[in-house]
């Protein structure tokens, strides 16, 4: 026989109207009374009823989690596993479930997106990505859905709550950190130009360029995806260069390494014909060889914050809403080094 609010009341010696409160999380409980009821809840093995808490509260405890299209997406990239986990973590402490949207089109997301707002299946959205020409974004500000931004919005509106690093800045100190070992020649290398973090890490390279008085004609700059075609063109590009850069920032950990492993594939020494900077700083940046330095972008909190910012604002709906800056830092490791005049033959 399953165990009853009752049950947990009688237990606790609590009305049963104050075990529901605690259940819900009311702010008229006090936290002693909520840690007394939960402990008992835990001993007597009692379980919510959740399709009978949507019925009575209209609300699912499920929080949507919107992807980038699963091709370029890639789960295999432990940037997205980080962020993840930390939106989890937000989730389980306010005991809310995730919805993980799946799609290999980006009109197969958007489909799916309007069945979870419209089918009721979710309280709110968390959208993993800030591109151009989204369908997604305007829909959900259209039907006033909740949701909040891992990036900051294109369009860039007050309203939007977000959670993001200042990946302008971010970019110039990687590039700061590689013109101060020496480094006079570089390379950018990005991900997809569509997305806003793209664009900003891109002018955060030329931004330092220009502060360090180094002609941005002089340098090189492409976009790839995180796989290995992507970083083959890329290491073939800089091998055919006659006067080639001495040292590339990679705004991701799992491209860096792609590219580092294609380069060391032609012969080339890391770091002491090519110094790169990537950025994450993920399980793999310390697992490379060289072992990667890289940027700190705190994948697991701004997934958290994403997550935690989301649910005070579907609790509180009323309250001032505050998008979050998470500071980022240069985490060094052996991929760098001062410039070096030896080149590969």
């Amino acid at each position: 026989m399953s165990v009853t609010i009752k049950d947990v009341a009688k237990k606790a010696n609590v009305a049963p109207s104050t075990v529901s409160r605690v259940i819900s999380d009311s702010p008229r409980i006090s936290e002693k009374t909520k840690r007394k009821v939960r402990k008992v809840m835990e001993e007597l093995g009692y379980h919510l009823n959740y399709n009978g808490r949507v019925l009575v509260s209209q609300s699912t405890q499920t929080i949507g989690i919107v992807t980038k299209v699963s091709s370029i997406h890639s789960f295999d990239n432990p940037f997205f596993s980080e962020l993840l986990r930390g939106i989890s973590d937000a989730c389980h402490d306010s005991d809310y479930s995730i919805y993980l949207t799946t799609g290999n089109t980006e009109e197969a997301i958007y489909k799916e997106v309007v069945k979870m707002v419209q089918g009721k299946r979710v309280d709110g959205c968390i959208v993993l990505y800030s591109r151009e020409d989204d369908k997604v974004v305007p829909y959900l500000r259209e039907c006033e859905f909740p949701f909040v931004m891992i990036g900051k919005p294109v369009d860039s509106p007050g309203d939007t709550l977000y959670v993001d690093n200042d990946n302008v800045q971010a970019s110039k100190d990687a590039t700061n950190h590689l013109i101060k070992l020496g480094h006079e020649k570089l390379g950018f290398i990005g991900g997809d130009a569509q997305y806003e973090v793209a664009r900003d890490r891109l002018q955060g390279f030329k931004q330092a360029l220009q502060a360090n008085g180094l002609d941005e004609t002089a340098h090189i700059w492409k976009n790839i995806q995180a796989d290995q075609s992507g970083a083959e063109e890329v290491a073939a590009a800089l091998t055919a260069l006659s006067d080639p850069p001495t040292g590339l920032v990679i705004t991701d950990d799992y491209n860096a390494m792609m590219v580092m492993r294609e380069l060391t594939t032609k012969g080339w020494k890391l770091p002491e014909q090519m110094s790169v900077i990537g950025f994450n700083n993920t399980m793999i940046a310390r697992l490379s060889s060289p072992p990667l330095t890289t940027v700190d972008t705190q994948s697991f909190q701004l997934g958290h914050e994403s997550a935690r910012n989301l649910i005070e604002w579907l609790k509180y709906p009323d309250r001032i809403k505050k998008s979050v800056i998470i500071p980022t830092i240069i985490i060094e490791r052996e991929s760098c080094s001062r410039k070096s005049p030896i080149r590969p033959s």
